[in-house]
């Protein structure tokens, strides 16, 4: 006999669930207004199901869910390509947003998207035998680029650290390599957009810009969060 978990998550309401999760192609296979709102979407293997619940409350969501692919550059350009759609913008801040798409240090490419009501999905796959965490880095630029980016990332949400880490490494005159400068702008820029430093972010973003047409073989993920960044500003 053969078990599965379906996780069952709270959200405010069933309807801008619903439409949330079919710009990223999943299939509705329950909904249930009466008694109690009810819904259950699907995509492949992966089932989620919601409850209606008006006192949920998205800001103080811990809610959490893990989905191992075996095609996580596919399902990352399935899901921005939906929101680009839907919304007329990769959505980088707030809720619903993406993350970047990265290679982790624990042995897993990764990403992770937040839903309206603050579900966190992170999706991965393997891309190593080994899924303990790598030592941290011990050369300073490395090391540097490392912490940011755990720091920014939504494991840790701490932007005003790694905005002032990477400050301080844009600032150091430690010679940089094209791909480890435009990495660097392109985390720091990130920070900038959550803390809702537009003026920053644009003259990053511009800067890192600069850095990529020198440079077109840079590193794709930098490149590709480049652009939703910059798209993700309003207009001056």
């Amino acid at each position: 006999m053969s078990e599965k978990a379906i996780p069952i998550y709270p959200c405010r309401s069933i309807e801008a669930t619903w439409d949330f999760y079919r710009v990223l192609g999943f299939e509705q296979t329950t909904w249930q207004t009466r008694p109690n709102p009810y819904l259950a979407i699907r995509r492949g293997d992966v089932e989620l199901h919601f409850f209606g619940w008006k006192k949920h409350d998205p800001a103080a969501s811990m809610n959490m869910c893990y989905i191992a692919t075996a095609a996580v550059d596919d399902l990352y350009e399935s899901f921005r390509g939906g929101l680009k759609r839907a919304l007329g913008r990769v959505p980088t801040r707030g809720l619903p947003r993406i993350s970047a798409l990265r290679d982790m240090s624990y042995g897993v490419r990764q990403f992770l998207l937040s839903d309206p009501d603050g579900l966190q999905l992170r999706i991965g796959q393997p891309i190593s035998d080994d899924l303990g965490h790598a030592p941290i880095p011990t050369e300073k630029v490395a090391k540097a680029l490392h912490m940011a980016a755990l720091l920014g990332g939504d494991s840790k949400e701490d932007h005003q650290a790694a905005a002032r880490l990477l400050d301080r490494l844009l600032a150091s005159g430690e010679p940089l390599a094209p791909p480890e400068r435009l990495r660097a702008l392109v985390l720091r820029a990130d920070a900038a957009v959550q803390m809702g430093e537009r003026d920053r972010a644009r003259a990053l973003l511009a800067e890192a810009r600069s850095v990529s047409a020198a440079n077109p073989s840079s590193e794709p993920d930098d490149l590709r969060r480049l652009a939703d960044l910059e798209e993700s500003l309003p207009p001056e």
